[in-house]
């Protein structure tokens, strides 16, 4: 997933790898990395502008590394409802048409 790659990029401390994929991610998700990115560029007033896309509040302290962790966390649990989802679809797949199993 791009957005994982982003935030390695960030953990790493490489905003500007960071930043070519991120600008490409129009999610909530995707803009809140770009607001991080932002603001490790030290550019507030953009990353300000990104926080608000991302419907986030902007962190008063500016953790960026509390912050990466919270979206790294957010990814995850995106991810992991994806993954219920396709399995809750295939399991719809599989019953029959009156809704008992075959």
């Amino acid at each position: 997933m791009p957005l994982g790659t982003a935030i390695r990029h960030l953990k790493k401390g490489d905003w500007e790898k960071a930043h070519a994929i991120v600008q490409q991610d129009e999610s909530k998700l995707g803009c809140w990395a770009h607001g991080i990115v932002h603001m490790v560029e030290g550019d507030l007033g953009n990353a300000r502008y990104w926080y608000r896309r991302a419907g986030r509040p902007f962190p008063k302290d500016r953790d960026v590394d509390r912050e990466v962790a919270e979206l790294t966390t957010a990814l995850k649990l995106v991810q992991v409802n994806q993954s219920l989802d396709s399995r809750v679809q295939r399991h719809r797949s599989l019953r029959s048409p009156s809704g008992n199993r075959e």
